[in-house]
């Protein structure tokens, strides 16, 4: 049976988001150029976290493994801001946008039935307050994890040109973004 896209766009767009598009994952350019960003230590989360660099993974292994999937979808969250250094309203901005991302994986997983999915969305996962990696533990919540797409060496201003999405939202705004890939049999 083939999934109805349309309905999961649609409903994508009832929670909030800004922007969404199918994608073909064929069509998805990788670069270690953005993993390097997070080797850098760019986001401050080097070595932190199970779900960045360096324990993710190596980056030609996460590139191998979203090339398996056929198909994904991609959502944008825009939030207004009264000052973007507000570095408070930044976080909840990005909390928010994680809850809705959150949100529609499960609706992937659950209402479409695609049980292998690979989300990837902002930054290194902030489900817990402390990483389980910090303490030499395995992940407290795999099953509600996601990686960054950065870390998977995703171009996020490209990906999201090619589906007709803009970059750039206005001044006082913030974007982001998240990409569920998944296969339908």
């Amino acid at each position: 049976m083939k999934a109805n896209f349309d309905n999961l766009v649609k409903e994508a767009l009832k929670l909030n988001v800004h922007s969404v598009s199918m994608v073909d994952t064929s069509k998805i350019k990788f670069s270690t150029e953005y993993r390097n960003a997070c080797e850098s230590n760019v986001c401050g989360m080097y070595d932190t976290n199970w779900m960045g660099p360096p324990a993710v993974g190596p980056i030609e292994e996460l590139i191998d493994k979203a090339r398996q999937y056929r198909q994904g979808i991609l959502i944008q969250t825009v939030h207004e801001l009264s000052d973007l250094y507000d570095t408070k309203a930044v976080e909840e901005a990005e909390k928010s946008h994680n809850e809705v991302f959150g949100r529609i994986v499960q609706k992937v997983k659950n209402e479409y039935g695609f049980k292998d999915t690979l989300p990837l969305s902002v930054g290194c996962c902030k489900i817990c307050k402390r990483c389980a990696y910090l303490d030499g533990e395995k992940c407290r919540n795999p099953d509600k994890t996601f990686s960054s797409l950065e870390a998977y060496g995703i171009n996020v201003m490209e990906l999201e040109e090619s589906c007709g999405m803009s970059y750039y939202n206005g001044e006082n705004s913030i974007s982001y973004v998240g990409l569920i890939l998944f296969n339908e049999d």
